[in-house]
């Protein structure tokens, strides 16, 4: 049994993501006994296979899109062919060094995470962990392996996340038809990338891929893409999509996808195929619950496998809580880290801030990207919550226009009464960075007049956010 302190608080953390890297690190920092047990690396798919890695995939995209639109602003690139005469470049893509470096920067990150913890005396174990009905934690090497070890723990925190959801009529081989997770692997770029799922994950692969020069086919079952986000902000996406060449089937629900030699052949559900060099499958998440061992001591979970948390992330037993992709709460890196910290808060008796849904701020890393934060103009316009919606299209901004961006809006919604921010969209370059005001705004109730007295550098994209908030002054009397 792993040597543990009897006279501190013994914590032991499953899954080494962003939930259990934050909950193993503020479990030491006040000073418990801490054990984090990790199946695949520090940082977990977050880092390894999944944010990280698809997040510096778009950034060289974004790299690609500006290049191309240099001309815009009056810069030109040329090569000179054999006669030293100038032509116009293209953008060439070196897919196996691209995806060398964002493995790479993965890698990277994972170190840091493991530093970090070790540096702050969390003990690493790394194995499969599985709970036990005496109050332990067995570990075992690999599925199906021989244990090796066990912990005890006063309190436990589970932040085992989720894998790509696989449908038997499309498998993954790796190769042809893809997860997000395997499409590191490919060292050069697909001659026709068909996207099955026009989700946050599809719509993001899809834009990142479609800039890197790919022809990409987007098939959505619903009919637009991004069916979970604002409407506005959706058609704005959709339409930047179909200018770039991407080919939209909205309304088309995705059969099968099978291999034919080199192709990928999927079949709607019209009876359609849709013929591609690789597919890649979009079709949500399962969460890592399955061998836990939650029904031998009780936890309570829904019917896809999501554990059942409270806002201060504790499960239906008191020592236990769940942070991230596995639980029922929001699938977002930043939802499980603050999930695992305010877990172990709640389990050293600290001061606990309970979150509160509706004031996560959330973002779609397209070109543009789509923010989004607090009550949306789809909940005031059906009464679920009363307010005022602004919206202020990006092209009037001066920054915008001397970047040559001329997509995107900033949208305002505001209580009724006293004018307070209840929400907001913001769809732009950079869009996750500029919600950050609108988060404060709502987190710490600032009315509209009260947000239009700070200062926004000029010329900068966010005097769009302040002058939206400006344009819904009401005078007094």
């Amino acid at each position: 049994m792993a040597a543990q302190n009897t006279d501190k608080h013994r914590i032991v953390v499953i899954g080494g993501g962003p939930g259990g890297y934050e909950a193993a690190l503020a479990g030491a920092q006040l000073g418990a006994d801490v054990t984090l047990i990790e199946r695949t690396g520090l940082g977990g798919s977050a880092v390894l296979t999944d944010v990280v890695p698809s997040k510096a995939l778009i950034a060289s995209a974004e790299a690609a899109v500006a290049i191309q639109e240099a001309d815009e602003l009056g810069l030109q690139f040329f090569v000179r062919d054999d006669h030293e005469h100038p032509r116009g470049p293209e953008v060439a893509v070196n897919l196996g060094k691209l995806n060398q470096r964002l493995l790479r920067l993965a890698q990277n990150q994972s170190d840091d995470l493991r530093r970090n913890l070790k540096d702050n005396g969390v003990r690493i174990i790394e194995g499969n962990g599985r709970i036990d009905a005496d109050g332990e934690v067995s570990i075992t090497a690999g599925a199906g392996g021989q244990e090796f070890d066990r912990v005890e723990y006063d309190s436990l925190v589970l932040a085992v996340g989720a894998s790509p959801r696989e449908l038997e009529s499309a498998k993954p081989d790796g190769e042809r038809i893809l997860t997000w997770k395997q499409l590191y692997n490919l060292e050069t770029l697909p001659e026709h990338l068909v996207v099955v799922g026009s989700g946050v994950t599809g719509a993001e692969f899809a834009s990142a891929y479609n800039a890197l020069g790919v022809e990409v086919t987007l098939i959505s079952s619903r009919d637009r893409v991004l069916p979970g986000e604002d409407a506005d902000a959706a058609d704005v996406i959709e339409e930047v999509f179909t200018r770039n060449g991407m080919n939209v089937l909205s309304k088309r629900r995705a059969e099968s996808a099978v291999r034919e030699g080199d192709e990928v052949v999927v079949t709607l559900s019209d009876g359609t195929e849709v013929r591609g060099s690789h597919c890649l499958m979009a079709v949500g998440s399962i969460p890592n619950t399955a061998d836990l061992g939650l029904e031998e001591i009780g936890v309570k979970t829904t019917g896809s496998g999501h554990i059942v948390v409270n806002r201060v992330a504790r499960t239906s037993l008191p020592n236990v809580y769940a942070a991230g992709d596995c639980s029922d709460f929001l699938p977002l890196a930043s939802v499980a880290s603050t999930q695992g910290r305010t877990a172990v808060f709640h389990a050293l008796g600290d001061e606990v801030r309970p979150i509160i849904r509706r004031n996560v701020a959330s973002n779609v890393f397209t070109y543009p990207e789509i923010a989004t934060v607090g009550w949306q103009e789809v909940e005031v316009r059906e009464g679920l919550r009363s307010g005022r919606v602004y919206k202020l299209d990006l092209a009037q901004n001066p920054r915008a226009k001397m970047q040559g961006f001329r997509d995107g809006f900033v949208k305002l919604m505001i209580g009724n009464n006293l004018g307070t921010i209840i929400g907001g969209v913001i769809v732009a370059p950079r869009a996750s960075e500029l919600v950050l005001a609108l988060s404060i705004a709502i987190e710490q109730r600032l009315t509209v007049d009260e947000f239009a007295s700070s200062w926004a550098a000029y010329p900068s994209l966010s005097t769009s956010v302040v002058d939206a908030a400006r344009a819904m002054h009401r005078p007094v009397g």
